[in-house]
């Protein structure tokens, strides 16, 4: 079974973008009337293989979606990416959200719908197919495409635990 790639990244030492990926509005009844309020899911990252998603609730707008990226922070993963797409096909889960990846050849562009095309591409991925097969919901979504992100080897780490080259780790 091959273990989570847990490597965590400090914000400070990257460059972050952010993309919303979701903004919800809420309303609660009260005696006074109806009180609306805001939730965001953004993911942020490098486009360098750093990606993290964050949640936030406020009522604005701006508030929640600042509330978001600081959350997004300080979850950041490490990514390994090989010539612009991952080393290997993946599945992902969390909750009934269940996602596939898989590599794809240059020039094949982000293949993949809504929330997880925003955590791809924010991740620095160029050419990937993706499939979301369990819900729907972004949420889950999201944290199903960073568990698959995250469950990903770096073909290096592998080669030198075969003991083979990375020629014959791709072309064997």
């Amino acid at each position: 079974m091959a273990k989570n790639n847990t490597s965590r990244v400090k914000p400070a030492e990257t460059e972050l973008k952010e993309k919303l990926v979701n903004l919800n509005r809420v309303a609660k009844v009260t005696k006074g009337g109806r009180t609306f309020s805001f939730a965001a899911i953004v993911v942020v990252g490098d486009g360098n293989g750093t990606v993290g998603h964050g949640l936030g609730k406020a009522r604005d707008v701006s508030e929640s979606i600042a509330k978001a990226v600081d959350d997004a922070k300080k979850n950041l993963v490490k990514v390994p990416i090989y010539k612009g797409t991952i080393p290997h096909e993946q599945n992902g889960k969390f909750g009934a959200g269940k996602v596939l990846i898989k590599p794809a050849a240059d020039g094949t562009g982000v293949i993949a719908g809504g929330a997880m095309r925003a955590v791809l591409e924010i991740a620095g991925v160029h050419n990937v197919l993706a499939k979301s097969m369990g819900s729907s919901n972004p949420h889950n979504v999201v944290k199903a495409t960073i568990d698959a992100l995250s469950k990903l080897r770096d073909p290096k780490d592998v080669a030198t635990h075969r003991n083979i080259s990375m020629e014959k780790l791709f072309n064997g």
